[in-house]
């Protein structure tokens, strides 16, 4: 047995022992419920889980609680019981699920990341809303950020402002005419690649125009992570081109969330 059959047996079996895991978690309920432990001479279900399959008291008391929680959300309940989900992935979901989003969020928790499913829950916290009825993103930036001025520039509005200048005004047009400089750029990006031959690699100068337009962090509204590819909001294969009005940069997490979000849009189209 060589290097990489070795390898690839111990990711084999790896995998089982996380599915057997997670399958084992599923039947605590059932467990407590019919007192299996105690029949079968375990002081506690805590011993049960430890001594078969190595479950801490936390995890124990997470498949307990999420079994109550899941009551009326039978997909998620479903997952638990079945192990089809991991217990960690569930409990981060929890605090969103309803009856009505549940089916939804079956199909999310179980292509996502942990780091994914963290993100998504907390965007739809902050949206008090399910994130998934609207546009996950849209073309441009909407942070809000408190305003940090050097003392120079801070000194020349005051002085400004005191000889009677309207700054916000005068802001106003410095901004406008930022705005048309870039859609200028962007215009002539997208008649250089309809005129000519456009690779799937994105030109230097588009990255900094993106990188000119929204900074260097992820594009999505109060998401402060730095910004670590560049998405397209409309897909590349059907425009054929970089048009950079379609273009946000994403943080990991947003950019795995599109992607899925994509990719399960698609699955279900081709269905219908």
């Amino acid at each position: 047995m060589n290097d990489n059959q070795l390898y690839e047996l111990c990711k084999k079996y790896g995998r089982n022992a996380l599915e057997s895991r997670r399958k084992f978690i599923g039947l605590l309920p059932e467990v407590l419920r019919r007192r299996l432990y105690e029949k079968k001479r375990f002081s506690s279900i805590y011993e049960f889980a430890a001594k078969l399959a190595g479950v801490s008291h936390e995890q124990v008391d997470l498949a307990l609680r999420l079994e109550k929680k899941f009551e009326n959300k039978p997909v998620l309940r479903k997952a638990l019981i079945e192990g089809e989900i991991s217990i960690n992935k569930l409990t981060r979901v929890a605090a969103i699920a309803t009856e009505q989003n549940q089916k939804e969020l079956f199909e999310r928790t179980k292509t996502f990341s942990n780091r994914a499913i963290e993100t998504f829950v907390r965007d739809v916290k902050n949206k008090n809303e399910d994130a998934s009825s609207k546009p996950l993103f849209e073309a441009k930036s909407m942070h809000v950020h408190a305003l940090k001025l050097d003392e120079d520039v801070e000194n020349a509005l005051v002085e400004m402002q005191e000889k009677g200048i309207d700054i916000n005004e005068f802001l106003r047009n410095v901004l406008q005419k930022r705005k048309d400089e870039i859609e200028k750029l962007k215009e002539k990006i997208v008649a250089e690649q309809q005129a000519g031959k456009t690779t799937r690699y994105f030109q230097v100068k588009i990255k900094k125009l993106i990188r000119q337009e929204h900074g260097t962090k992820c594009s999505y509204p109060n998401c402060t992570k730095p910004a670590k590819a560049l998405h397209h909001t409309q897909r590349f294969a059907l425009i054929n081109i970089h048009d950079p009005h379609f273009i946000a940069p994403l943080c990991e997490a947003h950019h795995e969330i599109a992607h899925k979000i994509d990719v399960q849009y698609a699955e279900i189209s081709r269905r219908h």
